[in-house]
Parts: C-alpha cells; structure tokens; sequence
C-alpha cells in the first residue's frame, strides 16, 4: 500500500486537521465528538443543514460546509457510519433556533444512527427533520442498504437545501425540498480499480486489467455486472440510459413526523424521465480519474440527452463524491424547475465548493 499517511488509525483526524488550518476563516473542526463545522455558526433564526458519512468520500461532506451549504458535516471513520453522538453534538453548535435538517444517505448505519440522532435532539429541545437520499439506479438492495442506496443526488441536495435555508425557508419548507430533489434525481457509477481503505492495507476487490464493474457503490460494492473493459461512450450509454429509461422506483421510508411526535412510514414513487425535462446534469469521478476523461463523458452524456428530449440547462463536472482513490466515474441527472434553478444559481462558499 502507496498512500500519502503517517499511521492509519491517523488519517482521518489528521486529514481534517489539515482541512481546519487550510480553511480557517470558512470551517472549524471539533474533536472528541468529531463534527465539521460553519466557522461562523450558530447563523441565528436559519434552518441548520447537516450531513454526514463514512470519511473516504472527499470532498464529501466536509468540503461542503460554508455559506450557502452545509453548516455541519459529521465524519466517521473510513466507510463507517459516524456515530449519534457526533451527530447530536453537531446539532447543538449550529443550530440557530430554526431548527435542524440531516440529510442521509441510504445506508444501515447512517440510517440508524441519524435516527438515533434526530431522537436525542428532540430530548434536547431541538427541531430535527431527516430526509433520506436513496436515487441509485443500479441495485435494488446491496450489501449496506435496504433499498436503493444515497450516491450523486446527495451533493446536488444539499447545495439547493443550503440555498433555500439561507433564503429563509422554514423546516419543514426545506424538508419537503429536499425530498423533492431526491424524488426527481437518479445517479448510477462504475468503477474500473478498486480503492484501498488505509487500515486494510489492500483493494477492497479486485478487477482484471480488461474488466469493469458497472453500478459500483462509493464503499466498492459490487454492482449490476462485471464485464470486459468498454469505450467510454459505451460506459456512457450504459450509465445514462439506465437513468434515463429507469421505471417508476415506489418504496417507503420513515420520516420524524412533529404533529404526532414520532417515527411515521411514508411512500414516496419516483416519476420516470421525459422527453422536454430540463436537468442538471452531473458528472463525478470517484477520486482516481482526470477531469480530462470526465469531459469525455460529459460530451456523450450530453449527445445522449439531446437524442432523449432532455435539456441540459446546469452541470456539475468534477470528483465531488469519491471513494478514496478508486478509478471510475458516475452519472446523476436531476429534473429541475425555475425553483431549484434558482437555488443552485445562488452564491455558495465552501472548502471545495464556490460561485
């Protein structure tokens, strides 16, 4: 194992130590919990918006808490769900009175564990509502989830949610946003190496030179099929039109709700892509692919939503949601409309986010 490390069991902390020194005037870093934080929250009477997972996935979640984004991002170990009390600390910094909005990706322990949350802040008197972002294609249920599992759409969310609660929407305006952006998202990946975790030492899998693994998840979860080695337009073809042909995705979720001051079962379908949708169109490298290749694939992705009827009016083109320094790439397109437009479109400042 080649890595840029002093000691495995470090890297985490000593990774966001150096995102603290780096990025003072914008994030600070709490310890012991461990939760990244706005360097100027609480932001009094604004909705706070958290996130968090596995570290491994740089930039995300750290490198999104600024204005107009995250305010928290709680890191657990490489590929480990962080933990309840990181995510209850987390609340207590920043929220500003409006409230708190977690963000969670389809995964066992995330979910679990920001339930767990959302249920000691409650104790605590603070407002949380959590939205679950569960828009991949490729699997139905894989080894960490129950149900599609939270990729792509994540990043695209909590950019629109940070905006609108920066404008001044309340909880539960932010809360039904959200849920309509992971409503109207799909993502699907692949991966042609696989990634070292620092305290293994050695690939999570393994793939022959001329092989790939398409509908890879971020932690190497194996996907929809292994085969030979293709084109990058023929990756491309395959990635986008399993979003774009994707069929109607019905499944139920648990949701806090206030009114009855518990645990609640909703059902949330999915609509299919049509030919007249306008989309932001998103494509991300998992870490280990030049942004030279990604353009390749956003030429072909955009040659294919033309042919679909599907414009492309916002993109997103970079290695934002990674794992470690795995070789691949995936694909999220997000239908919008003038609101989410707006949103995207107003100013954010993170650590790796900025306009």
């Amino acid at each position: 194992m080649k890595k840029l490390i002093n000691q495995p069991d470090s890297f985490v902390r000593e990774s966001l130590a150096g995102m603290a020194a780096a990025h003072s005037s914008l994030l600070k870093v709490n310890f012991e919990p461990t939760f990244v934080y706005r360097a100027d929250a609480p932001v009094t009477g604004k909705v706070a918006i958290i996130s968090g997972g596995g570290s491994g996935h740089e930039p995300m979640h750290a490198g999104f808490v600024g204005m107009g984004m995250l305010d928290a991002a709680c890191p657990g170990e490489v590929f480990t769900s962080p933990t309840p009390d990181q995510m209850l600390a987390a609340a207590k910094q920043v929220d500003g009175g409006a409230g708190v909005l977690y963000i969670v990706k389809n995964y066992s322990g995330d979910v679990m564990n920001f339930e767990m949350a959302t249920e000691l802040a409650r104790v605590e008197d603070i407002r949380v509502l959590n939205v679950l972002i569960d828009d991949d294609v490729a699997v139905q249920d894989s080894l960490y989830t129950q149900g599609r599992r939270g990729v792509g759409t994540t990043v695209l969310a909590e950019k629109i949610c940070g905006a609108a609660a920066a404008d001044g929407y309340n909880l539960p305006q932010v809360a039904d946003l959200c849920r309509r952006v992971n409503l109207n998202g799909r993502s699907m990946g692949m991966a042609l190496t696989s990634c070292t975790v620092p305290t293994k030492g050695s690939p999570t899998f393994s793939l022959g030179d001329r092989e790939m693994e398409i509908g890879i998840g971020i932690h190497g979860e194996p996907g929809r099929e292994r085969m030979p080695l293709k084109s990058v337009d023929e990756i491309t073809e395959i990635l986008a039109l399993s979003i774009i042909n994707d069929r109607p995705y019905s499944r139920t979720v648990r949701e806090w709700d206030e009114t009855q001051g518990e645990w609640v079962d909703v059902e949330l379908v999915n609509s299919e892509f049509k030919s007249g949708d306008r989309v932001l169109a998103f494509v991300n490298g998992m870490g280990g692919t030049p942004l030279s290749e990604l353009y390749i694939v956003y030429r072909k992705l955009a040659e294919i939503c033309q042919k679909h009827g599907l414009q492309i009016v916002r993109n997103l083109i970079g290695n934002y949601i990674t794992s470690l320094e795995m070789q691949g790439c995936s694909i999220t397109l997000l239908k919008v409309d003038d609101e989410m437009l707006r949103l995207w479109d107003a100013p954010v400042k993170t650590a790796s986010l900025c306009w």
